[in-house]
């Protein structure tokens, strides 16, 4: 990866699924060849998610979870508290990327922020993501609009696991997920994001400069929009 380097960081706190993806794309569409990459970190209340791969197949016990169709690549899955969230915005064409490149080096900063807590990450062939003896506790789905890319990478940090249960997580059936705090008890879900966060920026390439945005309170009950 290389030209321009540079990335504006984001923190937004727990913010509602819907919103934050039309933020997402109302992003994308404005940005131009000079507009600088971004990454958000957040979380988001429980929601299950169905990617582009997913859309007409129904949840059975979804419960008062909602479950909300999006565009990004991928299957179903589930985000709740606990669980960070990095959105990547990088234009890949500036920075002389591919979406392979970019998955393998998002993969690699899992496993790197993952080492930190003596826990062996490991990828397995042709099912993205990053798992920790045959469990998944990293999720990747994105999504590449006029050359750049959108959504992004979530990290089991210490969640509820259970509403997994309902799902076959990224499309597998019986595919077992785990969490870091299974293995380092005491895991702090902020912390643990901050250091994927810093991962990502070197694995990233984001050697020119990294900036960092005023943190964003939580959004409003019946917030329809995020305001950047």
């Amino acid at each position: 990866m290389s030209a321009r380097a540079e990335v504006l960081v984001r923190r937004l706190g727990r913010v509602a699924y819907a919103p934050t993806v039309a933020a997402m794309q109302q992003y994308t569409e404005q940005r131009d060849p000079q507009t600088i990459d971004e990454l958000w970190l957040l979380e988001h209340p429980p929601v299950y998610t169905l990617g582009l791969k997913a859309r007409t197949k129904p949840i059975a016990d979804a419960g008062a979870i909602p479950v909300i169709a999006t565009d990004r690549g991928g299957d179903v899955t589930y985000h709740g508290p606990g669980q960070p969230l990095v959105y990547i915005f990088m234009d890949l064409q500036r920075r002389g990327s591919s979406i392979r490149r970019l998955v393998t080096a998002i993969e690699q900063a899992l496993i790197d922020a993952l080492e930190e807590y003596a826990v062996a990450g490991e990828r397995r062939a042709g099912a993205p993501g990053i798992y920790v003896a045959g469990r998944k506790i990293a999720a990747l789905g994105l999504r590449v609009r006029r050359g750049a890319t959108y959504h992004g990478v979530a990290l089991n940090a210490a969640m509820d696991l259970r509403p997994f249960g309902a799902i076959d997580p990224c499309g597998y059936p019986g595919l077992a997920v785990t969490q870091l705090a299974d293995y380092a008890p005491g895991t702090d879900a902020r912390d643990a994001g901050e250091r994927l966060l810093r991962h990502l920026c070197r694995t990233l390439g984001y050697t020119d400069g990294i900036r960092h945005a005023a943190e964003h309170v939580l959004l409003p009950a019946g917030t329809t929009t995020l305001t950047l």
